[in-house]
């Protein structure tokens, strides 16, 4: 089970590796949610995303000898591409198991990091069954994308870095909100928050009708989603949290966000417009929970994590479009 001081040991194999990206605001923002936000960037890690924290992580765990046979992963797209240049930064081989409808942008940026690519049908393939099958007959050590302790180790350095620069803008007591899919993200900041900054509490943020970790928490027991496809954030659509995930979520995290597809779009145009910066719609949720649900959210001050930035070029000019 991931704990404080695999995080930290993540951390230290992190170093020179990850970047530390940057704790962003804004007024206008501010004056649109009411309070300061401050805006995690890791859109701006390696590959587009923070999933480069959790597949090196994983990656430099291994054992020599096992690394060296290659590793498998299955993702969208941001735990591929993680992954992916993970291992071709360790000179080992990689496979990565996408879905066929994951945006062409993360499938090509994949397979240009030196990946294999095998594509599935997410709404009639079980991608955990098929990854598995591929690991036993190749000998490759399958690094899933949230339910994993390692993987969770490395995300939680986000939360290592959110601690430390909350101090530094004089942040005690806030909400961090999280794009949330299976949850290696938020139990992994939640567990660095838990050690580093108390007064601050992890909280998902999901896109409606995929809100299958805030209905978890709300039951107290792991809720599916009724589908799997159906919203433009493919990056967090999981079919339900993760068996290492949720007791971490549950004890740690506040109630789960819920926002929109439109929301996220718009959070996606303000980000570019008053941040400069590139997010994606699942990379967003966050930011548009912090923005549009004002009165879900306590404290002068909120932290919402902007997970990745991997958009194609067609959806960004559609979220631009919503400024008018």
């Amino acid at each position: 089970m991931t704990d404080i001081r695999m995080i930290e040991a993540a951390a230290a194999r992190l170093q020179g590796h990850a970047r530390r990206t940057p704790l962003l605001s804004s007024p206008f923002l501010d004056e649109i949610a009411g309070r300061r936000v401050f805006v995690k960037a890791e859109c701006l890690q390696h590959t587009g995303s923070f999933k480069f924290r959790g597949a090196w992580s994983a990656v430099s765990a291994l054992d020599s000898a096992t690394r060296a046979r290659g590793v498998i992963a299955f993702s969208s797209g941001n735990h591929a591409q993680g992954v992916a240049w993970a291992a071709r930064l360790h000179a080992v081989p990689s496979v990565i198991v996408m879905p066929a409808d994951a945006p062409a942008l993360k499938i090509a940026n994949t397979r240009a990091l030196g990946a294999e690519v095998i594509l599935y049908d997410r709404a009639t393939e079980d991608r955990d069954a098929l990854g598995a099958r591929i690991a036993a007959e190749r000998g490759l050590t399958l690094i899933k994308p949230f339910d994993e302790p390692q993987v969770i180790a490395g995300q939680g350095t986000v939360g290592l870095e959110i601690a430390e620069q909350a101090a530094e803008a004089g942040i005690s007591h806030a909400d961090v909100l999280v794009c949330c899919g299976g949850g290696g993200l938020t139990s992994g900041i939640a567990l660095a928050l838990e050690s580093r900054a108390p007064g601050l509490r992890a909280r998902p943020a999901e896109p409606q009708g995929f809100d299958d970790v805030a209905r978890s928490l709300s039951a107290g027991t792991i809720q599916r989603n009724a589908a799997l496809t159906g919203s433009i954030c493919d990056a967090i659509i999981t079919p339900q949290p993760g068996n290492l995930t949720f007791p971490i979520l549950h004890r740690l995290c506040g109630p789960g966000l819920a926002v929109s597809d439109d929301e996220a779009l718009a959070a996606v145009a303000l980000a570019f417009l008053r941040l400069k910066i590139v997010l994606e719609p699942g990379g967003a949720v966050a930011l548009a929970a912090a923005l549009f649900r004002p009165d879900q959210i306590a404290g002068e001050a909120v932290i919402a994590v902007a997970s990745g930035g991997n958009v194609d070029p067609e959806m960004f000019v559609a979220a631009l479009k919503t400024l008018g």
